[in-house]
């Protein structure tokens, strides 16, 4: 049995050779057209490559049941968008705490913080890069800047650290990064306005 969402697609497991075979053609249906796969289950039990093509190593007859769960484009990339406001936040305390520990002489504490924060803050570029990639997004005008702006300010923090001018970094901190912060966050909620009405189209 081989089931797209819990829905039995008919298709035996028998025509097939190997878990890999099934696969291919289960992505191959209409259905799973702008869907992301979020689980693949192998005779109910969890099943994730831990080599690339391990499932072609799976013989069809070790087989008796195939199922993959998915959500679609849109459901996954909402929810991305909500984590993303929580990732701003986390940006945000960061930066206020980096500022005040360094204002304070607490410099190796800070030093900890801001590393936190711009771990942070690269992922959260990386995400918003693949969403605008998968999403007509109508506001590039905005988005650019911001972008720009988050990635030069990493470099510029990058290098007020090299000269040890921790009053410097908490001026930036501050009075830099927490304004960008504030705006990521407006645009955030456009981004979203941007997936609702690309769900319903």
């Amino acid at each position: 049995m081989i089931f797209i969402d819990g829905r039995n697609t008919k298709m035996k497991v028998s025509n097939f050779a190997n878990l890999e075979e099934i696969l291919v053609k289960l992505m191959e249906d209409e259905t799973m057209d702008n869907r992301i796969v979020t689980d693949v289950l192998v005779n109910d039990e969890a099943f994730s490559e831990l080599y690339p093509h391990q499932a072609e190593d799976i013989d069809a007859s070790d087989i008796q049941k195939v199922e993959i769960r998915s959500v679609s484009m849109a459901t996954m990339a909402a929810d991305v968008t909500g984590e993303l406001y929580k990732v701003i936040t986390l940006m945000t305390v960061g930066a206020r705490r980096v500022a005040q520990e360094m204002r304070q002489a607490e410099i190796g504490s800070g030093l900890e913080v801001l590393q936190d924060v711009v771990d942070v803050t690269r992922n959260f570029l990386t995400t918003f890069s693949i969403l605008r990639e998968e999403f007509s997004i109508h506001r590039e005008h905005e988005l650019l800047p911001l972008t720009t702006k988050l990635s030069d300010l990493l470099e510029e923090i990058n290098d007020v650290l090299a000269q040890e001018d921790w009053i410097l970094l908490a001026d930036l901190a501050e009075y830099e990064f927490l304004p960008v912060c504030d705006a990521w966050t407006a645009i955030l909620g456009n981004l979203a306005d941007d997936i609702a009405q690309y769900k319903v189209a």
